[in-house]
């Protein structure tokens, strides 16, 4: 065959591939949410690039990267104070600086929606967060985990009002976290009501924070006192420190509370601070929720809880507080939906979120179900499940203010590229209507990071990871910052206008 005839065909063989692509139909393969292009007859689907997706003449949003750098550099976030020689008053003075209105735009800020029925909302905010005590609740899904986020607003806001401390850490921490030293022995198990992996407790009894750590295997039957008698005691333990790597707010606390439930049998605690018993307890055994309280001088360095026992009881973690002002609990849910709340035990939920005394709930969630949502009438009913949990925290934790943050910018891959959820921007809507309606407040992330096909681009500038979900360390004090502006814009007295 000569070289003419072998050239005619392989022009003839792209020609043809070519003109297929005047055939296949725009979203013509579709499978949940994914809209690819191409060929479906009788149930068989062939997925073939149009024309117009081949030459790249359809783009999924009209933002540039110019458009994400201008939105990423409307704030100048906060870097960790790491040097320890510095004193204290120094350091403080550090972290109460404030927005410098002078040098940003605010029209370009994403502000909070608050509901209409509610116009003093953001007054009982300021009012809530100037009061002697305000600890705020974060709940949210793998979006905070390892205090991201939930961080970054404490330390703004423990600035601006006071406070101290990193608030909630499990007894046996999952994720990484630079918030406190936390060094449990190696026999603690931890159980998530949220973790679909694991069998739940048939109490159900988790507590406000949604998960619990034992230092002996769980049993649905109590063991009686012949068995007990039989077992042998267990020591478990757990340090705890302030870490050089965190906020300097985060690295003073004093007041440790160890909350715990369903302790049914004799536990022994010790607690040392550096090597030295400070104090020694029985823990109260009548299966309720309780707090074990323990207080320092100072910030204890070297601290040791020692638990004794047969039988573990029900660990619902730690709170690490500097016992007034603001103090942010961090409540990372990996893989959640935020709609577990209401399979959870409401009497010691209750009892808990009654000695917590919480007066802000931050709920953070939307990521996770994006993917499973096939129509609009999907939408409608996590928008329903999610404002009966809202309903159902708010009948156990009495006036308190809930604020909404709504899902990220996510992608999917389109015809081999990255683009937005068709029914992202559908559900962002229909969460900030359903909030407003019944007295949330709601602030849109995905407005905030740019709106459709921000992502992509925020992955390109290395703000978020290649997962094209989870922000980077960089990307986090970003979004952070644009979220605490738009805080702070409501929080200022109404008569400080000069730097708006």
């Amino acid at each position: 065959m000569r070289p003419i005839q072998i050239s005619l065909f392989i022009l003839f063989v792209l020609g043809a591939l070519f003109g297929l692509m005047f055939l296949s139909q725009k979203g013509g393969v579709q499978k949940a949410q994914t809209q690819d292009d191409g060929f479906s007859y009788e149930g068989i689907s062939v997925k073939y690039p149009t024309h117009t997706t081949f030459l790249g003449l359809e783009k999924d949003s009209s933002l540039t990267r110019e458009d994400i750098l201008e939105v990423t550099q409307i704030v100048t976030p906060l870097d960790i104070e790491t040097d320890e020689s510095k004193k204290d008053i120094a350091l403080t003075e550090e972290i109460k600086k404030l927005p410098d209105f002078s040098k940003i735009d605010t029209t370009r800020i994403v502000r909070i929606k608050y509901p209409e029925s509610n116009p003093g909302f953001a007054d009982e905010l300021r009012e809530k967060l100037s009061s002697r005590s305000c600890r705020i609740i974060h709940y949210g899904d793998s979006q905070i985990e390892g205090d991201r986020i939930t961080g970054y607003l404490r330390n703004r806001l423990q600035g601006m009002y006071g406070g101290s401390g990193p608030g909630f850490l499990p007894v046996l921490p999952v994720y990484n976290q630079i918030s406190a030293i936390i060094e449990p022995s190696e026999n603690w198990q931890r159980h998530a009501l949220f973790d679909p992996t694991q069998k739940k407790f048939s109490h159900r009894k988790y507590g406000a924070y949604l998960s619990a750590s034992r230092f002996t295997a769980y049993q649905k039957e109590l063991p009686d006192s012949t068995m007990v008698d039989s077992l042998p005691i267990i020591k478990a333990s757990v340090k705890i420190g302030k870490s050089k790597k965190a906020y300097a707010k985060f690295r003073y606390f004093t007041n440790i509370g160890l909350h715990y439930g369903n302790c049914n049998f004799p536990i022994k605690v010790s607690v040392y601070n550096g090597g030295v018993l400070i104090q020694q307890d029985d823990l109260i055994a009548d299966g309720k929720y309780h707090q074990y309280k323990i207080r320092t001088a100072t910030t204890p360095t070297d601290l040791k809880i020692e638990l004794e026992g047969k039988v573990s009881a029900d660990f619902y973690g730690l709170t690490l507080d500097g016992g007034a002002k603001v103090q942010i609990d961090n409540v990372a849910m990996r893989g959640a939906s935020g709609t577990v709340f209401t399979s959870s035990n409401a009497t010691v939920y209750s009892q808990m979120m009654r000695q917590l005394r919480p007066k802000i709930v931050i709920m953070q969630y939307g990521g996770n179900t994006m993917p499973y949502l096939k129509d609009s009438t999907d939408v409608t009913k996590y928008t329903k499940r999610i404002v009966r949990q809202i309903d159902w925290i708010r009948r156990r934790a009495k006036n308190t203010n809930v604020l909404f943050i709504g899902p990220t910018d996510m992608c999917l891959p389109v015809n081999g590229k990255m683009e937005t959820y068709p029914l992202l921007p559908y559900l962002n809507a229909e969460l900030m209507k359903t909030c407003l309606e019944n007295n949330v407040a709601y602030w849109s992330m995905y407005d905030a990071m740019g709106g459709k096909g921000a992502m992509k681009l925020w992955v390109d500038e290395k703000l978020t990871a290649k997962d094209y979900m989870h922000f980077t360390w960089k990307g986090t004090k970003i979004i952070s910052e644009l979220f605490f502006t738009a805080l702070y814009l409501d929080l200022k007295e109404p008569n400080n206008h000069d730097d708006t």
